[in-house]
């Protein structure tokens, strides 16, 4: 995979931070550029707002139709059908999103890894994996991918990083089981996992934006 295309906002010249975000199924850079204007980082000094955007990519749930996509979903885990060979191709793009930011100034321990849905997944699955410490991984109303290699392949670094998991109990699309089933996975590898969970669908509202205010103020200020 090439390198991502990124949509880019500083919140100030000369960032001390930045936070990454990976927009979901079939959205673009843009999803998401509304909702981190909501939060209020001011405290902690100028921030940066990386949005990359997925390759356009045919999905099979979808049948076959074509638009971006972080990796195909061609069924549920249990049935042994997770795309492992798109979900590893951009494990590797957004590592290297995370070290170019770093070699643009942004300590690893000032850089928060965070995603909705697909996004989340592909959030869980790279930041756990970085070989510097981030600041802190956040993943909404997603799910932890290739589970089973998660303990075998997390970095040391990262085994201490805070994680935030935020879930609509009404989510039809991720449904709110395989949300506590991450929460829990993650929790008995001793992650540091925040829980919070809305009465909504697969969506994002205001209380979670507050929520996930609140613990980036905490990560990004320790």
């Amino acid at each position: 995979m090439a390198a991502l295309a990124t949509i880019e906002t500083e919140s100030g010249p000369d960032p001390v931070a930045t936070l990454v975000i990976l927009h979901g199924l079939g959205a673009d850079g843009n999803d998401f550029v509304p909702i981190a204007r909501e939060l209020d980082l001011s405290v902690i000094g100028p921030v940066r707002f990386v949005f990359p955007e997925a390759p356009v990519i045919p999905v099979t749930i979808n049948n076959g139709h074509r638009m971006r996509a972080w990796y195909d979903i061609r069924g549920t885990e249990s049935q042994g059908l997770e795309d492992e060979a798109g979900l590893r191709q951009t494990l590797a793009a957004v590592d290297a999103l995370l070290l170019r930011e770093q070699e643009r100034g942004i300590a690893a321990g000032r850089i928060v890894l965070a995603g909705f849905s697909q996004g989340c997944a592909i959030a869980l699955l790279a930041g756990l994996r970085h070989g510097n410490r981030l600041a802190g991984v956040a993943g909404l109303s997603g799910y932890l991918p290739l589970a089973a290699s998660t303990a075998a392949e997390a970095a040391e670094a990262n085994k201490a990083t805070p994680v935030f998991l935020a879930h609509g109990s009404q989510d039809q699309m991720v449904v709110p089981q395989r949300g506590r089933a991450s929460r829990d996975a993650l929790a008995a590898l001793g992650y540091q996992v925040e829980w919070h969970e809305y009465p909504m669908g697969h969506t994002v509202s205001m209380e979670e934006i507050q929520d996930l205010n609140a613990w980036l103020l905490r990560v990004l200020t320790r």
